[in-house]
């Protein structure tokens, strides 16, 4: 089984698969509301928004006008959603032999591509309008290039290529925080990109973890992944290292003045834990272990960026 091609998953964005459970099949409007509700992963989405909101919010002193933070978070929403309506249309017959995606109404037939086109083009070309005209041009094409990154290079090119899909489509995922400062700061600098940093770093044993624990299934998929093209040993490794590696870039902020103490104990405390789970799945692997870890690198990932927020305004509260 070394040799075999398999894998599956989103990157970046932001980066969490959206588990479909028994969708109903095409009939009534609310089934047929559900099914496309369904094409826009709304857990990843929202994981997605909460991040690039996060963003917004850092960067300025003070509180960002609730219309940008408002019609950014919608346009965020809606380009997010079209990108990953599309990735479940191309990824249908994909997604048809894998026991965590095959109820998708892409991957069943009961919707077509016409129907999934259509729906995608209203909702990424109301989410580019709302960004250019409420917001500014800059994070409608920031966030443009995030769909094409994930909806085509990622789904397209990379997954089918390289086990290694994850960590280069990975950016894409990685982009929200950038969007969201590039809304209020009508620019992306360097604080914005640690932030980045951070998830590109943090999305590879957050994925692999699940792809350990769902290797059977990704088996099934047809494309390369890495627990399947390098074994098991090797993915817990990898899961290993990249957990070090999110350590020491999460250090970052701090580092170069973008937070305080508070943050910096926060992000201690948090990796402390999140290199247990790491260092569990790669020395004494379990399922169980690898759900654990994959479950925990989420929560992980929302307190680490509100340990962030809290420091910012804790801050700017003691410099008052």
């Amino acid at each position: 089984m070394s040799n075999s091609k398999v894998v599956e998953i989103p990157p970046a964005a932001l980066a969490i698969p959206d588990v479909v459970t028994g969708a109903p099949p095409a009939g009534g409007l609310a089934q047929r509301a559900g099914q496309y509700w369904a094409l826009t992963k709304p857990r990843v989405t929202l994981l997605t928004v909460f991040c690039a909101v996060i963003g917004s919010l850092l960067a300025t002193d003070g509180a960002p006008a609730w219309s940008v933070l408002l019609y950014s978070a919608a346009g965020i929403w809606l380009l997010a959603g079209a990108a990953f309506a599309v990735n479940c249309l191309l990824e249908a017959q994909v997604d048809a032999r894998m026991t965590r995606t095959a109820r998708r109404a892409t991957a069943r037939g009961d919707l077509g591509p016409a129907e999934t086109v259509v729906f995608s083009l209203v909702l990424g070309g109301a989410g580019a309008a709302l960004l250019y005209t409420q917001v500014n041009p800059l994070t409608m094409w920031l966030t443009l290039a995030t769909f094409v990154g994930y909806a085509f290079i990622y789904t397209l090119l990379l997954k089918p290529a390289t086990p290694q899909n994850i960590v280069i489509g990975g950016f894409a995922g990685a982009m929200p925080p950038a969007l969201g400062w590039a809304a209020v700061a009508n620019g992306v600098p360097l604080e914005a990109w640690l932030l980045v940093l951070i998830i590109f770093l943090w999305t590879p044993p957050h994925f692999w973890a699940l792809a350990m624990a769902r290797r059977d299934d990704y088996a099934r998929s047809g494309l390369p992944m890495l627990p399947i093209t390098h074994g098991m040993a090797h993915t817990g490794q990898q899961v290993w290292r990249y957990s070090v590696a999110l350590a020491v870039g999460t250090a970052l902020p701090w580092a170069v003045g973008m937070s305080g103490l508070f943050y910096l104990a926060c992000a201690c405390a948090l990796n402390a834990v999140f290199l247990r789970h790491g260092w569990l799945v790669h020395k004494h692997y379990s399922d169980a272990i690898a759900r654990k870890a994959f479950a925990w690198s989420i929560v992980y990932l929302a307190l680490l960026f509100g340990a962030l927020l809290a420091d910012h305004y804790l801050t700017l509260l003691l410099a008052v």
